[in-house]
């Protein structure tokens, strides 16, 4: 129920034009209790339209809500399950990944090793063999010295 708030206009009066604007008639105290009582009783009937708790309405939607909270929580079970396996899965994986890089870094500290025991054969090889041109070249030139000696001797 809602009272007329408009009674009557009334003009106000500036330079350029004229404005008229509508007065608020305020609700009488009588009618806004009224109101109220009528709010509450429409608010009681609603409450008490609602049906009792062995009605078979009420006890069939308890049951649908029952079925789909059981379904929600099979559900995140489920999950729940999978998630595990997926995280059981993802260890199993690192861990064979570890274990091939392990065994990766252990082959190529072996090759590693086999390529520094090969660099130092053939600087061992190297100094060998320039010691022994050094040598031959010592004793090539000591046979010159030699042999020039000897041509000395002989002719004088």
């Amino acid at each position: 129920m809602t009272p007329a708030i408009v009674t009557r206009t009334r003009e106000i009066k500036f330079p350029q034009n004229r404005i008229k604007m509508a007065t608020y008639k305020g609700v009488s105290f009588q009618d806004r209790q009224k109101s109220m009582a009528e709010a509450k009783k429409a608010l009681l009937e609603k409450f008490k339209a609602r049906p009792a708790a062995d009605d078979p309405v009420v006890i069939e939607r308890e049951a649908q809500s029952r079925a789909i909270f059981v379904a929600r929580e099979a559900r995140a079970a489920e999950r729940a399950r999978q998630k595990a396996e997926q995280h059981a899965a993802m260890q199993a994986q690192l861990k064979a990944d570890e274990e091939a890089r392990e065994a990766a870094s252990i082959a190529e500290a072996a090759r590693l090793q086999l390529e520094a025991e090969a660099a130092i054969q053939a600087k061992d090889r190297l100094e060998i063999e320039k010691k022994a041109e050094r040598d031959a070249r010592y004793a090539a030139r000591k046979g010159r010295k030699a042999e020039a000696k000897s041509e000395k001797r002989r002719y004088r």
